[in-house]
Order: C-alpha cells, then structure tokens, then sequence
C-alpha cells in the first residue's frame, strides 16, 4: 500500500511514518518544516516539502503516485497562533483539510484520516467526553479544527471519500518538543525532572488530564485507515490522571525526586478531563495497549538520551 501522511515530520505523524514502513508499505511525506524537525524525516519515506494550502502541489502527487489513503496531521497547532492570526491558522486547518479532501475525491483515494483534537469540547465542565456533546471551542484554532471534521463529514456523505476524525486527548512521548509554541505539559515535565530541575504546576496539581501515550494514537490511526467505519472518534485512554500523580511518575522513571513549584492557576484551564473511548472501542476496535507509567518510561529514556543543550 501506498500512503501520504501529512505533517509527516511532527511528533505524532512521524511515529505513524515509523509504523507504516514497519509494516512495508510505501510513504509519501508531506510537510512544510515550519514545525517539523528534520531529524524525523524517516529516510525510507519519500519527503517532499510543501504545505496542504498548495492545491496544485496535491494535485501533483495524487497523479503520481497511487495512494490507498492519506493520514492527514498537517496543521497549525497553536492556540496562540490562531488568536494572532485567525485567518492563517483557517487556512492552514480548515482550508488545508478541504483541499485534502479534495484531491482525495478528484483522484480516488479511498480513505483520508484526520488528526482532530478535543480542543473542540472547550471548557464544558460535564465528563467523560463524548463525541456527541456540542462543540464548544474557545479559540479560532479550536474552530479550525472543527471545521475540518464537518468537512470530512460532508465528503463521507456527498462524495463517498471515507474519512475518520480522531480527536486527540493528551498525547505525549518521544520526539515531542518541551520547547514548542503549543508544548504539552509531560515533556516539560520530563525535561526539567530529567535536569534536576523543579517543575511547575499552575494550580494545586489536583486538576485531571487523559493522557495518551503516542504509539496508542499511532494504533488508532492504523484502525481508521484499515476500516471503513467513518465518523469522529475520541482517542484517549478513558483514565484520569492528576498533575501530582503525573510529577510524581516521572520522577520515580527518572529515580529523581525535586520539589514542585506551584503558581497561579491561569484563565481557562479546565479542572478535570477525560475521554469516553467507548465509541472508538466499539467501532473501531480500539483499546490502548500502553500504562500512563510505561509510556512514562520511555519518555523519559528518549530525553535522557538527547544531547545536552
């Protein structure tokens, strides 16, 4: 088989990079490097730079080469870089995801799986998550990303292009960036605590998150492609874990113990969250296989082995 895989020098795509030439098929990376990093440009990957806004460059590559799907993680995913540039980040997340869909259709291709995000639940203080709660987004970058669902909604239905909508919880693992604009809180975590440095934790530490270990996304990702179940599915774990108990697991992976330092809460963060994945169980046989702990392991094994900066 064939596949492109957008955002393909990302954390979360080149994992999915690493699995599909695992599995011997043929990839086709697509990225404009403004947030990829060349050290994950698989060198048995074809890499061709470009973005999803370039509907000819698409074009192009749908023509010559013969995709069986797209894994499309292409994207700007910054909330603050959606309020600074609205218009931008829509072009990129919402228009991109369209000229995906696109080129799917006008080429053949059968199958497109998005990369969504539970950004689109906002602050919506009812939990478990379920994929039939209104979308409540509190940024443009939010709204972008809901947008890209809808239309993979409508060229499921319209046009007979099978897509699938992941929405991410907490993902974290190797190669994701501590430093990034829209870094998640367990490679800051792990960083510092890797460094013997104290971490902080905005509130008292009680607040819940689902994280998500990366090579469980990478799972479902491979589930929606091989299906043909279309919809929005959540992808998470189904389990809450508090910042404290966070801190304190990577610090026992570490065999470091440092004090936490804890400031202000700020504005917006919601207080617990955790996703219902009995949709994504059902329908697409999904049940991760990795513990918070171990996917913590090998976390921090990926930063200890970084070079000092």
């Amino acid at each position: 088989m064939q596949y492109l895989v957008t955002g393909g020098a990302g954390f979360i795509a080149s994992h999915i990079v690493e699995e599909l030439i695992k599995e011997k098929h043929d990839v086709i990376i697509l990225d404009d490097m403004s947030a990829g990093k060349n050290v994950n440009i698989d060198p048995d990957a074809e890499f061709i730079k470009g973005s999803v806004t370039d509907k000819d460059l698409l074009d192009t590559i749908c023509e010559t080469h013969t995709l069986d799907g797209i894994f499309h993680l292409g994207a700007i995913a910054s909330v603050q870089k959606s309020i600074e540039d609205p218009i931008l980040v829509h072009e990129v997340n919402a228009t991109g995801t369209l000229n995906i869909l696109n080129a799917a259709h006008d080429h053949g291709i059968r199958k497109v799986v998005l990369s969504a995000s539970a950004a689109a639940y906002g602050d919506n203080p009812v939990f478990p998550k379920r994929e039939n709660m209104l979308p409540e987004p509190l940024s443009p970058y939010a709204v972008s990303k809901i947008a890209a669902e809808m239309y993979c909604r409508t060229f499921a239905d319209l046009f007979g292009v099978e897509t699938t909508a992941l929405r991410y919880f907490n993902v974290f693992g190797p190669r994701q960036d501590p430093n990034a604009e829209y870094a998640a809180v367990i490679p800051k975590f792990t960083e510092k605590i890797v460094k013997g440095q104290k971490p902080v934790i905005y509130g008292d530490g009680k607040q819940t998150r689902d994280f998500v270990f990366v090579k469980d996304v990478v799972l479902a990702n491979m589930l929606a492609m091989n299906s043909h179940t279309c919809g929005t599915f959540n992808i998470g774990t189904g389990i809450q874990t508090s910042l404290n108990d966070l801190a304190g697991m990577i610090m026992r992976a570490a065999e470091v113990t440092t004090d936490i330092i804890y400031e202000d809460p700020r504005p917006g963060d919601i207080r617990y969250s955790v996703a219902d994945i009995s949709k994504a169980g059902k329908e697409l046989g999904y049940s991760p296989k990795y513990s918070i702990e171990d996917g913590i392991k090998q976390t921090v094994d990926y930063f200890r082995g970084l070079p000092v900066q």
